[in-house]
């Protein structure tokens, strides 16, 4: 049987592996546009920075908290009663505070002042649609993956991610923390706060229509009057 970690470690798991998260996006975006004037380049050293790290904090995280370092994950399974509803807040106040931490840490390393505002645009309908479709095949991939592969799922979304960032036009945030964080840096990782809105409404909308599809997917004829398995550890 899986350990059980009570409130307060899982929040720290999921504000820790947030920051880390989001402190290797911020961070590897740096590093890459310090050494190459292609940009093409630099997006492929913060792509692979970004799938690695997925795949180490959620190996390593994912039997405390679940990994989701995610609001739109943590929705998806408090919804499908695998997340204790009572515990989604918490859960998305941790995610946002190590976002943040995230984007300071990045900043600090990197002798940057600690938060500044992004002046990077990112909106329209591309990109919209983009958000949400790299959302919904995030959830469509932790779905299947804990239906049938748990142990894959690290390496699934750590793949699907560093996939996703390059056939999407808005290079895959999927995650409305991180998109939060990542409005607080100036740089090649950034996104305009303005433009928050409307990344964080395709992310809700593409991971619930994951979830609506895959729940009624992912039952076999045997248990089709089933839901979704109560424990989604990642």
């Amino acid at each position: 049987m899986a350990p059980f970690f009570d409130l307060p470690r899982r929040l720290v798991a999921e504000a820790l592996g947030t920051a880390m998260l989001v402190a290797t996006v911020v961070g590897s975006g740096i590093m890459a546009t310090s050494l190459t004037d292609d940009i093409g380049l630099a997006l492929l050293g913060n792509t692979l920075a970004t799938g690695a790290i997925l795949v180490v904090l959620i190996t390593t995280l994912g039997p405390i908290s679940g990994a989701h370092f995610n609001p739109a994950v943590s929705l998806v399974f408090a919804m499908s009663r695998s997340l204790p509803r009572r515990d989604l807040g918490g859960y998305v106040l941790a995610q946002i505070a190590g976002g943040i931490a995230g984007t300071i840490a990045a900043h600090l390393m990197f002798a940057l002042p600690l938060l500044e505002i992004s002046s990077k645009v990112r909106t329209g309908g591309a990109q919209w649609f983009s958000e949400g479709l790299a959302t919904f095949g995030l959830v469509a991939v932790i779905l299947a993956g804990i239906k049938f592969e748990q142990k894959a799922v690290p390496w699934l979304v750590g793949l699907y991610i560093t996939a996703a960032y390059w056939f999407t036009a808005s290079t895959s945030f999927a995650n409305p923390a991180v998109a939060f964080a990542r409005s607080l840096t100036d740089t090649f990782s950034g996104i305009r706060p303005v433009d928050l809105p409307g990344f964080w409404i395709a992310e809700i909308l593409g991971a619930a229509v994951a979830l609506f599809l895959f729940t009624w997917l992912l039952q076999s004829a045997e248990t089709s009057s089933s839901t979704l398995p109560s424990e989604a550890k990642l």
